[in-house]
């Protein structure tokens, strides 16, 4: 078997140590392999780099464990062309499996070239993703807290979300507060509502008639402080995404500006006088896809970056996402087409906003969904819908050009002739003659 890189080294990593094989050539050109243990601290791992420095390696391939491969990531970036492989892809023969042994196996792989990188963003770029990503932790921790909060009101016998739509409104939040500080009287309560809510406010008397306890108002304030706590987490984030997208859309030679990676820049030919996109644009071009909002947007460049040439098609992309079907054929069985475990993250914004874009009337999203929902199910239909919607996002990104909705008879359109047999036919079984003739349709000016 050929060999494709004649200085790699293969790490086996673990939470406390990392298992270091080098494979180097010889004086006479044969292979020589050194194996070597190291700690995960970052004294060990400089110390790691340094070796690995010392045997003229050029490669270095690891498995995507747990977090524990980003310690090692962070100090050999820069120094070593790095490899982190799917450890699915990498799997040794049963039996034969040792700290030493996995480190060799990974060693051999690469020298071979057996082996294929998962994407890894840049710096910023993860940066970004770190932020993006945790926002939507806190935005869980809210609606957790909410949840917990009517679970208190409903112990109290408050019916409050039965007539306000959000227990944590304007409107809402000062009927707590009052009931917090012991206000007992529903028609005192009741006058706290605001705006449309106030034609309610008869329900509101009966809704915040209950049994209220100092135990209840003690929690109900307890869950009100976590709220707006998390909120200011919330927005202390939404303020430190978009610097992190304003520096990282700063030209390089503007004084206090952050030197972009070559992924964050948009290559176009030398003919293209288009100016590369920036993440501020990117945002707003990402906003005029129906469903998507401008929180969604970041966090879909967050997880797929600007830069669409490294994914040489949308079915590059798709597959990475894990939106397409998966290929599982045998002896001319098709058998499950799951779709598979990819970037959770992305897939879960993808999935939020489709259910969001199949709710805009006359719309291609909405028509595809209802089209497909009919044979296949909802939850089938709406992974389809989120498939359509990164392959638009690709698109738009490649060629920096807003969303353009097909409109919803864009699928009758492409097969007419089956779709007026198909019909006519019905129609026909029903007891009916039929006799199709062409209509002209004015074009509004």
């Amino acid at each position: 078997m050929d060999v494709v890189y004649r200085h790699c080294a293969g790490l086996d990593v673990h939470k406390k140590t990392v298992v270091a094989c080098c494979i180097t050539p010889g004086a006479k050109g044969e292979k020589q392999i050194e194996v070597r243990t190291f700690e995960t601290m970052t004294v060990d791992l400089l110390a790691l780099s340094d070796w690995l420095t010392s045997k003229q390696i050029t490669h270095v391939a690891m498995e995507s464990t747990g977090e524990f491969w980003k310690p090692i990531y962070n100090l050999l970036e820069g120094n070593f062309e790095l490899l982190v492989v799917n450890a699915k892809h990498i799997k040794n023969v049963p039996g034969r499996k040792t700290d030493v042994k996995d480190a060799e196996w990974i060693a051999d792989l690469l020298r071979h070239g057996l082996v294929r990188g998962s994407f890894i963003p840049p710096q910023a770029q993860r940066d970004l993703r770190d932020l993006t990503r945790q926002r939507t932790n806190l935005v869980q921790d809210r609606a957790t807290v909410v949840n917990r909060l009517q679970k208190v009101l409903e112990w109290a016998n408050i019916k409050l979300s039965s007539v306000a739509t959000d227990v944590t409104g304007v409107s809402a939040r000062a009927m707590l507060e009052a009931i917090v500080q012991d206000q007992v009287d529903p028609a005192a309560l009741s006058e706290l509502a605001r705006g449309r809510l106030r034609k309610k406010r008869d329900a509101l008397e009966q809704a915040l008639t209950g049994t209220v306890r100092d135990h209840h108002r003690f929690m109900i304030a307890q869950h009100l402080m976590q709220i707006d706590f998390l909120n200011q987490q919330i927005a202390a984030f939404d303020e430190q995404i978009t610097a992190a997208m304003q520096d990282m859309s700063q030209p390089p030679d503007e004084p206090g500006s952050t030197q972009p990676d070559a992924s964050q820049v948009v290559v176009t030919p030398p003919e293209d006088t288009t100016a590369p996109l920036t993440w501020e644009a990117a945002v707003a071009l990402l906003d005029t896809i129906p469903g998507v909002g401008p929180r969604a947007a970041e966090m879909i460049l967050a997880e797929v970056g600007l830069d669409m040439s490294r994914f040489p098609s949308e079915a590059h992309l798709s597959s990475w996402a894990k939106l397409s079907s998966g290929n599982n054929e045998s002896a001319g069985k098709r058998y499950s087409g799951a779709i598979g475990h990819g970037n959770r993250w992305l897939r879960t914004v993808l999935v939020q906003v489709a259910w969001a874009a199949v709710k805009v009337k006359k719309s291609y999203l909405s028509s595809f969904y209802h089209r497909l929902a009919a044979r296949r199910g909802a939850k089938r239909a709406i992974i389809a819908v989120a498939h359509r919607m990164l392959i638009a996002i690709y698109h738009m990104l490649k060629k920096q050009e807003p969303y353009k909705d097909l409109g919803a008879t864009y699928l009758d359109e492409r097969n007419k002739p089956k779709v007026v047999s198909r019909m006519k036919h019905r129609i026909e079984q029903l007891g009916y003659r039929v006799t199709i003739e062409p209509v002209t349709v004015s074009v509004p000016r």
